[in-house]
């Protein structure tokens, strides 16, 4: 029977690959999304070098993926509510998998920007669907799947294709390859799972652009919104500025340094997931901001002093600011969520993260070029990073501690597709 036939008949696996295993595909498809984001990340150096453009190049090529998937969050990102998760993922592999392509066989700028602008859109439309399809599967794993994730798949996607471009040859051309037939393999998998949410009406009116939320959780991504805006704000820094800035610490032209910096932000932000999982959500949120801060200003104090150790050291503590505070500010929201609002709720949660990726980045090259280079840009930069973690925690002692929303309740085991949650956790934590 299929699932999506009726919102009051349980999911059950009329497919290959049963639901716990789905989870883990659908897992895998935000890690190769994101690893596919950060690839190029340790490459520009190579394609600077080669085309001969300037960093403000750089960071639009970098920014022009940011403002792709927000434009692809804001017009898809409730499409899967409507349609079902499994036509969206499938159509945004295959495009995912032809941006490969044109990152592989990209001559000059302009197919660069193409293959980011489709890697964008894809990523984009893709994001929401994902996270919602596991949270459909099962809501508290999803929710935190949601969060650990991303930082995972970013530290792969920046070391791997570090070692590829500095060991391998044709690097331009062979981390792209292979994540074009890891593409491909998802693509298959996807068709072999189930879908997880029942059909709704109204798929073509979810794709006119608008900022909308559900009335539970408005107070929630109000409090959550700046947190998450400031930790990838972080993140920017990292993947447009930091691979030149690290080779300058090290004096090393080394690609591998060019995507370590990002490495260990992320993968600190991903093992931080874990290991605060059972923390309340307020505490883990406040432990983000906290370490953000001290991260943020070790860093400033590495590049004041030119030190490339203590550089990595406030990385790593950054990263656990990145990790907690993105983690809190997605278990503050989506615990509140109904299946019908996940992938759009989570859209918007994405939109906020690639503003901040996106904006302070791209000005951030500008001023690398017309400012005061890259060392006080880098610092600039890193200070305004400490005044939004600050603007958060603000933010987050006027809301005062959350509060359960009377008569949502939310599910603790594999969920019903299509149905609302049966079972009663707090929304406050999530296990």
């Amino acid at each position: 029977m299929n699932p999506v036939e009726s919102s009051d008949r349980t999911m059950t696996s009329s497919r290959p690959i049963p639901p716990r295993a789905a989870f883990y595909v659908l897992a895998s498809i935000v890690i190769s999304l994101l690893a596919a984001s950060s690839a190029p990340t340790p490459l520009y150096a190579a394609y600077q070098a080669e085309w001969g453009f300037t960093p403000i190049t750089t960071t639009v090529v970098f920014g022009i993926y940011a403002i792709a998937v927000l434009s692809s969050l804001l017009v898809f990102g409730k499409l899967s509510d409507h349609v079902g998760r499994r036509p969206v993922l499938i159509a945004a592999i295959a495009a995912q998998a032809v941006a490969m392509v044109v990152f592989s066989t990209a001559g000059g700028v302009d197919e660069l920007l193409l293959a980011r602008i489709i890697q964008g859109l894809s990523t984009g439309a893709a994001l929401g669907a994902v996270g919602a399809a596991m949270m459909d599967i099962d809501r508290p794993r999803g929710t935190m799947a949601n969060a650990f994730v991303p930082g995972l798949g970013t530290a792969t996607g920046a070391l791997v294709s570090g070692f590829v471009v500095q060991y391998l040859p044709a690097p331009t051309h062979a981390i792209y390859l292979g994540l074009l037939v890891v593409f491909v393999l998802q693509a298959i998998a996807v068709s072999l799972i189930d879908e997880t949410v029942a059909r709704e009406r109204g798929a073509l009116a979810s794709l006119v652009p608008e900022i909308k939320l559900p009335r539970t959780v408005r107070g929630a991504v109000l409090a959550a919104a700046p947190v998450i805006f400031a930790v990838w704000a972080l993140a920017g820094f990292y993947g447009s500025l930091g691979p030149a800035l690290i080779r300058t610490l090290v004096g090393s032209t080394s690609a591998v340094y060019g995507g370590l910096g990002l490495f260990v932000l992320a993968i600190v932000a991903a093992m931080s997931v874990l290991a605060l999982r059972k923390a309340q959500t307020t505490t883990v949120m406040y432990t983000g901001i906290a370490a953000l801060v001290a991260g943020v200003a070790l860093t400033l104090l590495a590049i004041h002093w030119s030190s490339p150790a203590l550089f990595f050291v406030g990385t790593a503590v950054a990263g656990l600011g990145f990790g907690s505070g993105f983690q809190g500010g997605i278990r503050t929201v989506l615990p509140l969520t109904r299946p019908h609002e996940s992938s759009g709720v989570l859209s918007l949660l994405f939109v906020t993260s690639y503003l901040g990726m996106g904006i302070p980045s791209v000005v951030a090259g500008i001023l690398v070029v017309h400012g005061g280079g890259l060392i006080q840009t880098s610092e600039e930069y890193g200070a305004l990073v400490i005044v939004l973690a600050l603007l958060a925690l603000v933010a987050l002692l006027l809301r005062g501690r959350p509060q359960p929303v009377h008569g949502l309740t939310v599910a603790s085991g594999p969920a019903v597709a299509g149905r609302r949650p049966v079972e009663a956790e707090s929304a406050e934590r999530v296990s």
